[in-house]
């Protein structure tokens, strides 16, 4: 059955509308404790939090939910969005509206990443969200890596370091990865540089890998691309963060997680060797072997082979011994802002 929309615009007084949603009729007596939802509608994946502010001012999950539904697939190809991964991902959407609604989110606020930004037919899905009350933004490569930043940094320590100094966050998405130097400060970003490589899992696999498993041949030539992809990279600082499906999932597959548990996965630290072990194990199985690896998402399984290579390459092109794993990301970052500025 295709979800239907819960729209939160039809109030019996002067609706306030804050980029989406307007309070909805059961919440225009504003309640003590606000609620937020955000959606990050990436190239392979569709994420949705729904957060509040703790009486301590730190933000809190209410509800977390993620959708493959591979809306960039064949994009690198076609640079047009497939018909049935748009119906895909409005029902995901309309189904992430009502969530919301449900759950007493006063705001909503989505974005849309690298898949959006390359390829045309998305109309359907800024309708989708309009039909829901809400708006959907394209978000520059700029915005993503600040919004990146300051949602993978979000209740985390790293190295046990001070919360002031540099550290670089990686974000290995479907169609690109990125990788932001910056520090946080008092709940912002301070964003040193930020560099965005058309390199993603699911972009990768279409690009070089043939056969199942795939062929020596094919996986040296993705390896081969990885290397002078990210030759512009040097070491910054050995504080690393690796964030987004790819990398969770490679954490779920060290933990043998049957049932993914983010409190166990944020934080977790990886060692290079660690990541290479695992990467190197996956490139040798099948789909269908790869579709029975615990901790691993069957929807994930074709394209994770790209996406620990590109972590693999990312962590040798900044030389990290190790990367802090982060469950969170650019959904984080927005409720973060919101937090920040006061609209939480």
């Amino acid at each position: 059955m295709t979800p239907t929309c819960v729209s939160a615009l039809r109030v019996e007084t002067s609706p306030i509308a804050l980029r989406g949603f307007a309070f909805a009729p059961l919440l225009v007596s504003r309640p003590m404790t606000r609620r937020i939802a955000t959606i990050d509608l990436g190239t392979n994946t569709v994420l949705l939090l729904v957060a509040e502010r703790a009486e301590s001012g730190e933000l809190v999950p209410v509800v977390e939910k993620a959708t493959i539904t591979r809306l960039g697939r064949g994009v690198d190809r076609t640079r047009r969005l497939a018909e049935d991964r748009v119906a895909a991902t409005v029902d995901c959407l309309k189904s992430y509206a009502a969530i919301a609604s449900e759950n007493g989110a006063t705001l909503v606020d989505a974005v849309a990443t690298s898949a959006m930004r390359d390829a045309a037919g998305g109309e359907p899905i800024f309708q989708a969200l309009r039909d829901c009350g809400s708006n959907l933004r394209v978000i520059s490569g700029q915005e993503e890596a600040e919004l990146t930043f300051l949602g993978a940094t979000s209740g985390l320590r790293v190295n046990d370091a001070s919360p002031d100094e540099p550290m670089v966050v990686f974000d290995v998405g479907g169609g690109s990865t990125e990788f932001v130097h910056g520090v946080r400060e008092d709940g912002h970003a301070r964003i040193e540089s930020a560099v965005s490589f058309d390199v993603g899992s699911v972009r990768l696999t279409e690009r070089h890998l043939e056969g199942d498993p795939p062929t020596a041949l094919s996986t040296a030539a993705l390896a081969a691309d990885l290397v002078t992809t990210f030759t512009p990279l040097r070491p910054t600082t050995k504080r690393v963060v690796g964030v987004a499906g790819t990398v969770t999932t490679l954490a779920a597959i060290h933990l043998e997680l049957a049932t993914y548990e983010a409190a166990r996965v944020h934080g977790l630290r990886l060692p290079r060797e660690t990541v290479r072990s695992i990467a190197a194990r996956l490139r040798t199985m099948t789909l269908e072997d790869r579709m029975r690896v615990v901790g691993l998402e069957a929807g994930r399984a074709d394209v994770i082979v790209a996406g620990a290579m590109i972590v693999v390459a990312a962590m040798d092109a900044l030389d990290a011994s190790e990367l802090t794993v982060s469950d969170r990301g650019v959904r984080w970052g927005l409720a973060e802002r919101a937090l920040a500025s006061r609209e939480l």
